[in-house]
């Protein structure tokens, strides 16, 4: 008996619901299956949105979404390696946790490369603090010039206040990003796309695999939101304060934090970082970390947002009780809480290769290694409980150097796709040692020239040999 005109109205609406929910529509680990199938039954809420053509553009080799360590590295090594570049983001400056974020700490960037290109134009511009170019402090409004000085030098075309709304593939390959902006929603198509948005924003939409946190769901390790303090006399806390030299009897980088604590604890308030860590930036500009927040997941924008809110109260709350102690603190102040909120822990795009707790353990190296990291693994406390007793711990681990290989910068389940940056695929321990903005450069640097190579040469990015890569920075003047 043949189906009811209304019946198969019906039908046809749940096969395109059902279709459009599978794709680009919603984002992968937001909502899921059951969910789909809730909306698509009525039983929550669905907004349909009409079908609209939107303004195309084709005029890229390489696509790059996000501007932190990772993708501005990544953009320029690209356009330097002859490929037509796009940079995109969110947010209205480059550099990422370095600069919106108002991270305070380049870390494990002792490298080859372009970390080290990066200190020598700190160094020429005044804007680094102390002689060890393994860790440092920075101006983090010097590094935002530096950054767009050196795309526009390379050629590259970025545009801010731009985030990635939807992709579309043919087939396997992922040929197409749509972003959302001022400008309104625009098509843009190329080659190779690389994934430099911290939480893997790019990869979840184009429907990798994915991981996050210690377990399929969390727990996630805290965010920060750190902040530019002003201080009346810097020289007056070198008890407290991270400067760039370091005198005869001088307290510890360890004991500093406990004084900190101390401090803080004084005004009747424990830090919900029980770690809290002072840099110079200049003079009597010093950055501060003094806020975890707990359990945040950074792809729900509702979380984020209550953690901002608490983050920066609690920043204030702080350092008016300590301006209220006098002595050294008299006259301190906020200059500036970030644009963002620092995210340690996102997803994780499973690659080719994945990273784990035993390449950390073994030291192991790699074929196809991009860079080796040496940083420890650093794990900070994921509750407020947890940090009365430790702001952060290895997980009883101590990391080898250990080698980063290409295949983990290369998407598994979607072609065309790189990852750079702290979205790479690895574990939660292994993330939690090469999270860090020095191996963030190294890998950006590497996925910009391998995928400018792919995109030159018509290949795909797994098709490419690292041997070329190394070549090609080499030729660059990037590698002896």
């Amino acid at each position: 008996m043949p189906a009811s005109p209304q019946a198969s109205i019906e039908l046809k609406r749940r096969a395109f619901l059902r279709a459009a929910f599978s794709g680009a529509v919603i984002t992968p680990g937001v909502m899921g299956a059951e969910q789909v199938e809730k909306v698509i039954a009525g039983q929550e809420g669905s907004f349909h949105e009409a079908a609209r053509d939107i303004p195309y553009v084709q005029d890229a080799d390489v696509i790059v979404c996000g501007a932190g360590p990772a993708g501005v590295s990544a953009a320029i090594m690209a356009a330097r390696a002859g490929a037509q570049v796009r940079l995109f983001e969110w947010r209205g400056c480059l550099g990422g946790v370095w600069t919106a974020g108002l991270l305070g700490w380049f870390a494990d960037f002792d490298k080859p490369g372009f970390n080290q290109e990066l200190i020598r134009h700190l160094d020429e511009r005044n804007a680094r603090r102390g002689p060890n170019v393994r860790a440092f402090s920075y101006d983090p409004e010097a590094v935002k010039l530096l950054l767009e000085e050196l795309c526009v030098e390379a050629g590259v075309k970025f545009q801010y206040h731009t985030r990635v709304a939807a992709v579309y593939k043919e087939g396997r390959r992922l040929t197409t990003v749509v972003t959302d902006s001022k400008s309104g929603r625009q098509a843009w198509r190329a080659p190779v796309f690389i994934d430099t948005t911290g939480d893997g924003d790019l990869g979840a939409l184009a429907g990798c695999e994915f991981e996050i946190g210690e377990a399929a769901d969390c727990p996630c390790q805290p965010m920060s939101l750190n902040a530019l303090l002003m201080v009346k006399d810097v020289e007056a806390m070198r008890d407290f304060v991270r400067l760039g030299d370091r005198l005869p009897g001088e307290p510890t980088d360890s004991e500093k934090k406990d004084r900190i604590r101390a401090e803080i604890e004084r005004t009747g308030h424990f830090p919900s970082y029980s770690r809290p860590t002072l840099w110079q930036v200049r003079d009597n500009l010093v950055c501060a970390m003094f806020n975890h927040e707990y359990g945040v997941k950074p792809f729900d924008s509702a979380q984020v947002t209550e953690a901002t809110v608490r983050a920066r109260r609690e920043m204030n709350l702080m350092i008016a009780g300590l301006r209220k102690l006098g002595g050294p603190w008299e006259g301190i102040q906020i200059a500036a809480t970030a644009e963002q909120i620092g995210v340690r822990d996102g997803r994780r795009i499973r690659g080719r290769y994945v990273m784990t707790q035993k390449d950390l353990v073994e030291g192991a190296r790699q074929p196809d290694a991009v860079t080796r990291a040496t940083f420890p693994v650093d794990i900070h406390a994921a509750s407020k409980e947890a940090n009365k007793e430790k702001g952060y711990h290895n997980a009883g681990i101590r990391a080898k150097p250990y080698d980063i290989p290409l295949r983990a910068l290369i998407a598994r389940d979607v072609d065309g796709l790189m990852m750079a940056g702290r979205c790479i695929s690895g574990d939660f321990i292994a993330h939690s040692s090469y999270r860090v903005t020095g191996n963030a450069v190294a890998m950006g640097e590497a996925a910009g020239v391998v995928a400018a190579i792919a995109a030159r040469t018509g290949k795909l990015p797994h098709e490419v040999d690292w041997g070329e890569g190394l070549a090609k920075l080499q030729s660059l003047g990037l590698r002896p």
